[in-house]
């Protein structure tokens, strides 16, 4: 029998990711980067057509969203960076090159720790930089029935950030959870919106096997057009699959790029890997090189957010919260869950990450700008309405869905719904004696010293006050009812 695939090669993982970043105007002109629903080729200029003359200008918030991701990740900030030409030919390159940065990037290094099923992974970051993007091409089918191909320069020079990790990742899963993490972190510091559907965020692979032990890398392939993270794990998963049929075959692999058909579930050959002397990189004659300083970079730092990793981390040891719900908070909500707290308190934390947790996770699923027109303060009041007894736990999931599907406040729902929790003992004395006259089996139960028939009965109870009853002062009636008679 074959030894598995784990035991006799390993996976050695590198990923590239260009974002759009979050700026009004474009890398190195005055047009809008507002491009969703323009029409095509309207929101260009001589800069970011390429004509000839036309001379570049740095955008500075640009530079800085580039600083600010490279002091997130502990990466080193050169005191001077310069532009380069990335010489290459394609229809959606109007000047035939493309002004990036090669040998002295905004920021080198640095590191991301992400969380996968086999515990915490630390991914090296080799260097973020700044660059501008490409135009879109549109293939369609022409009123002939040929194929044609048209080019939007809409998106032609559009800040670019790429992010390239060292070749250290070991699987497909960790792949996966430092593009999430990644993007995490980049909405977090408002450097992109990081959209993948819209192709804000764009995630390459570079996947190679090699016998384990060995020291010399394997032949690399890139693996492209992954357009969710989901995706990323399917393309690699399939890629690593069938690097091993390939070697195990004797064969030799090429270096080459490859795209991922995500409807066939499998990657196709595109093109032979370029090298970076391929493009004939030189240095950029427009542009002069540019300069930091302590200054500026202290700036940037001061309004630097509370970053994932570290919100995680205070969710956890300041208040109690389980790793799970500490990671769900901080992706999906943890401005709104801060605000909620202001109004709370630390011993309602894990009721109101709870509530978090069940309902707003959920709800955010098909409205994902929802919590932007809730009230944090209506989470705070369903959790303290359910520690204090007034309504249910499961009363308070139902008020705090509503609350979000309609605004409603939390007081006027629970109002509206009949659904303050009754602990007043004469009433919940009667329900009691319904329950016990409708179940004698299970009351013969508890008295031949079956005691979990007692939660049968109170389940019984609950349904019969829709929830409402206060179920420790009900169970506490209910068994003190039964023993009377015993």
């Amino acid at each position: 029998m074959t030894a598995p695939a784990t035991t006799r090669y390993e996976v050695v993982i590198g990923v590239e990711i260009h974002v759009q970043l979050k700026t009004a105007s474009k890398m190195f002109c005055g047009c809008s980067t507002d491009v969703r629903g323009a029409p095509p080729n309207s929101l260009t200029c001589p800069v970011c057509l390429g004509l000839p003359g036309a001379l570049p200008v740095i955008n500075r918030a640009a530079v800085e969203h580039v600083l600010a991701t490279g002091l997130a990740i502990g990466a080193s900030i050169p005191d001077v960076t310069r532009w380069d030409r990335k010489n290459y030919f394609y229809p959606d390159l109007p000047k035939g090159y493309q002004i990036s940065q090669y040998d002295l990037p905004l920021a080198a290094g640095g590191s991301l720790m992400v969380e996968t099923s086999e515990g915490p992974v630390e991914v090296g970051i080799t260097r973020a930089h700044l660059e501008e993007d490409t135009a879109r091409l549109l293939h369609q089918t022409s009123a002939g029935g040929g194929r044609v191909s048209l080019v939007d320069f809409n998106r032609s020079s559009i800040p670019l950030m790429e992010i390239v990790t060292d070749p250290v990742i070991g699987s497909a899963e960790a792949a996966r959870r430092y593009a999430e993490e990644l993007r995490l972190l980049l909405l977090t510091i408002g450097a992109s919106d990081a959209q993948m559907e819209d192709g804000q965020m764009r995630v390459e692979a570079n996947v190679s096997l090699r016998p384990v032990g060995a020291a010399k890398l394997g032949t690399r392939v890139e693996v492209k057009n992954m357009n969710s993270f989901r995706s990323v794990e399917r393309a690699i998963e399939f890629e690593i699959e069938r690097q091993t049929r390939v070697m195990d075959a004797g064969e030799a692999l090429t270096q080459e790029t490859r795209g991922w058909d995500d409807a066939r579930g499998e990657t196709y050959t595109m093109r032979l890997k370029e090298e970076s002397e391929d493009y004939r990189y030189f240095p950029e004659p427009d542009l002069p090189p540019l300069r930091t300083d302590a200054e500026l970079l202290e700036s940037i730092r001061q309004r630097m957010p509370e970053l994932p990793q570290a919100r995680r981390a205070r969710y956890r040891d300041s208040l109690g919260l389980s790793a799970y719900d500490a990671a769900v908070i901080a992706a999906s909500g943890g401005a709104y869950f801060d605000a909620a707290m202001v109004g709370g308190s630390e011993g309602t934390a894990k009721r109101t990450a709870s509530l978090f947790s069940k309902i707003a996770l959920r709800e955010l699923k098909t409205q994902p700008d929802l919590l932007s027109a809730r009230d944090p303060a209506q989470l705070a009041r369903a959790a303290a309405l359910a520690a204090s007894g007034e309504i249910s736990s499961s009363n308070a999931e139902q008020v705090y869905e509503r609350h979000l599907r309609t605004g409603g406040a939390v007081d006027a729902i629970v109002a509206e719904l009949g659904l303050s929790q009754i602990s007043d003992s004469a009433a919940l004395a009667e329900v009691i004696e319904r329950v016990v006259a409708a179940n004698p089996a299970a009351v013969a139960d508890f008295r031949a010293g079956k005691v979990q028939a007692v939660k049968f009965l109170t389940g019984q109870a609950m349904k019969e006050t829709r929830g409402q009853a206060n179920p420790t002062v009900l169970q506490q009636l209910l068994e003190a009812r039964l023993r009377r008679d015993s």
